[in-house]
């Protein structure tokens, strides 16, 4: 018996318990047979349609939109039932408690079916929370755009860049767009922010290069008054398609970088600009793609190449693995580091101030928002596109805006 074979049996043996499971709480609410075929009906489609699209679509073609919708909806119906046996189970054990209690003490306690009614009326009550918040971030909330702005203090910086304004954006995944007006309207908040500098930090296609064909004449229109400059991320080396040949996936990596210049964007690869202002400069710096279990195409000493240890220094790193592995502790000091690719896992909690959670956190220590660490920043955006699953839950697309301060 295959290992796949076995993968599949345990993932089916994984969703009928959680269906029996959740289950239960219809079949104590309600005695409506139409009420609780239908729950069983819209769950089926669901993971029949989930299982038929991933044995057939098509792997030349990476995450197609057909796949990513079934991903979607296989979370909108099993994130909320596991929200249901959470809130099922610790009655339960509530349950045992009680007979144990009355085996010991010779008392008999029965439990109250009125009780167990409220508990399962509870837990679908809370799981039609996380159901909802799936069904907007599909609908709206990958179009939710944020414009997130921190001011940057630094002792080491030019007179001349004080004030100095960066817009950056990270992961387009053109591929899964849909929409040309919604993502024409955050091109267009972007372009509001009139930064000095604008900063691309990888990832603008899913896999293929033609899938930015249909945006060209949307992101070309990006605008910043002092330059427009880009790095590649994990997605555009290709690595996550099946190719025909080594050839076809080479081609493809070099359209994907002339996909940069059809843009406006000075792409570095592995190397470096010098920017300058009233006779004063800062370093900008680009890294290849380096992440901690994924291509490490990334040369932190090639890309500085030129640059002097007493520079200002902006270092563009598409993964914040490689700030947290190798870029925090180099003595020649990157003041400042922009990465993108976690998305914050497209779903979490954001209350500021009071909450901020993602599962992303538990994969990497830097996964969304900005961290100062040796006098060193790093700011991880979440994101400008969607990926894999086609919507945003409470980790909303975002605009980064630096000022940078002379202190």
């Amino acid at each position: 018996m295959s290992r796949w074979f076995i993968r599949v049996l345990i993932i089916l043996l994984i969703i009928f318990v959680i269906e029996f499971y959740a289950f239960q709480a219809i079949k104590t609410i309600t005695k409506n047979k139409t009420i609780r075929y239908s729950w069983l009906v819209v769950s089926l489609a669901v993971y029949i349609n989930f299982f038929y699209v991933f044995l057939t679509y098509d792997r030349t073609e990476g995450q197609t939109s057909q796949f990513q919708w079934a991903v979607g909806f296989m979370l909108t119906v099993l994130i909320p039932k596991l929200v249901i046996i959470l809130v099922l189970f610790g009655e339960d054990i509530y349950r045992w408690i009680l007979k144990l209690f009355s085996a010991i003490s010779s008392n008999e306690t029965r439990p109250l079916a009125s009780r167990r009614k409220f508990i399962s009326q509870l837990a679908l009550g809370l799981a039609a929370i996380p159901f909802a918040s799936f069904i907007y971030g599909m609908i709206q909330g990958k179009y939710n755009y944020k414009v997130l702005k921190y001011q940057l203090r630094f002792k080491d910086l030019p007179e001349a860049f004080d004030g100095y304004t960066i817009t950056q954006i990270s992961d387009i995944h053109s591929g899964s767009f849909t929409n040309k007006e919604k993502i024409q309207y955050g091109v267009d908040l972007i372009n509001q922010q009139k930064s000095d500098l604008m900063l691309f930090t990888g990832d603008i296609i899913n896999n293929k290069a033609h899938e930015m064909d249909n945006w060209i004449d949307v992101f070309d229109k990006l605008e910043a008054k002092e330059g427009k400059f880009s790095i590649l991320g994990n997605h555009d080396y290709g690595d996550y398609n099946d190719w025909e040949s080594s050839a076809a996936k080479a081609a493809n990596f070099e359209a994907v970088k002339d996909v940069h210049q059809k843009i406006g964007f000075d792409l570095l690869c592995n190397e470096n600009r010098y920017l300058e202002k009233n006779g004063q400069k800062i370093a900008l710096i680009g890294v290849e793609n380096w992440g901690k279990g994924f291509n490490q195409a990334g040369d932190l000493q090639r890309a500085a190449t030129g640059i002097q240890k007493e520079d200002f220094k902006i270092l563009m790193s598409h993964d914040p693995s490689h700030w947290e592995y190798k870029v925090k502790n180099d003595d020649f000091n990157y003041q400042l580091t922009l990465s993108g690719h976690t998305h914050g896992l497209q779903m979490g909690i954001e209350i500021p101030g009071w909450i901020k959670w993602s599962p992303s956190k538990y994969v990497y220590k830097q996964w969304a928002g900005l961290y100062q660490e040796f006098g060193r920043y790093i700011n991880v955006n979440r994101g400008f596109g969607y990926h894999a699953f086609p919507g945003r839950v409470g980790i909303w697309p975002e605009i980064t805006v630096i000022e940078l301060k002379k202190a």
